[in-house]
Formats: structure tokens, C-alpha cells, sequence
């Protein structure tokens, strides 16, 4: 067996509606179909990318969605982040920043890790998110390129 490419992220999600609108309306997916708990959405490559589905909240989840979304502070196993391909340039990633600004999204942090320049954003329900640029090809040449020191980005 051989993996050919990443498939599809699911996401369990509290807020259907608040988590659908910010996938589509700040991050610009495609959005195939919704229904009262779930949201399908594609970018044409495959059937589907990304599936959010609502789930049964408790009371707890009730009294936390009312607080602000922020990230977590303690590394804890399980889903760190997710990434998304946004361009081929450090351009690229100055425009998201300016555009996700202007729209109120949660900005983390940025990072130079050789290979990508990275933004860091929240999602609704505190997901981390990195959205990246290709900027250099050098892991085909020098696949430990990908684990280079972490170095600033400055946007």
C-alpha cells in the first residue's frame, strides 16, 4: 500500500454555522453543500477537501463557545494544526495577512521555515490553522531542509 496524497480533513465542530461561514467567507473554500450539521467543501482537485459535522453540545461546550476564541497553551496529544497551500511567495502570505486582518481573524504568529513561509491563524473554535507559501524547492535536493531552525518572518 502507498499513500498518494492527503484526502480530506474532517472537522467535529460546535457551531456549524459560525465554523461553515468562516472556512468560506475568510478562507475562501468552496462550499459544495450544508445541511443543519454539516458543511461539505472542495476546491475541484477531489469529491471533497474539508467536512465539517456539528456535534451534540453539553453544557459545558455551551458556557466555553460563549467565551473568545484563543489557542490552546499547552501541547497535549492529538491535532496540532492543519495547513493550507496558499501561494509560491512571501507576497502571498503578506496579502492573507492583510486580508484576514481586515476581516477580524485571530492571527498566532508567522514563521520562516526555509521551505515555507507560514501564517498562524484560529478558527472559530480555536483550531490552528497554517496558511503557507512554497518558497523554495530545496527539500527535493535536501529532503532534511524541511526540519531547518525556525527563523522569523517579518511581514
Amino acid at each position: 500500500m502507498k499513500i498518494h496524497e492527503l484526502g480530506h480533513i474532517v472537522l467535529f465542530v460546535r457551531d456549524i454555522t459560525r465554523m461553515a461561514d468562516f472556512y468560506r467567507d475568510s478562507l475562501g473554500f468552496h462550499e459544495i453543500a450544508r445541511d443543519g450539521h454539516t458543511a461539505l467543501f472542495g476546491g475541484g482537485r477531489t469529491h471533497h477537501e474539508l467536512l465539517l459535522i456539528q456535534i451534540a453540545l453539553s453544557r459545558q461546550d455551551e458556557d466555553e463557545m460563549a467565551g473568545a476564541t484563543a489557542p490552546k497553551t499547552t501541547a497535549e496529544p492529538g491535532l496540532y494544526h492543519i495547513g493550507f497551500k496558499i501561494g509560491d511567495s512571501t507576497d502571498d502570505i503578506r496579502e492573507a495577512l492583510r486580508e484576514l486582518t481586515e476581516k477580524g481573524v485571530t492571527i498566532v504568529g508567522t514563521a520562516d521555515h526555509t521551505v515555507t513561509h507560514s501564517l498562524y491563524i484560529l478558527d472559530p473554535e480555536g483550531n490552528e490553522l497554517e496558511l503557507y507559501a512554497d518558497v523554495s524547492d530545496i527539500w527535493k535536493t535536501e529532503p532534511l531542509a524541511v526540519l531547518s531552525p525556525i527563523k522569523p518572518l517579518e511581514l
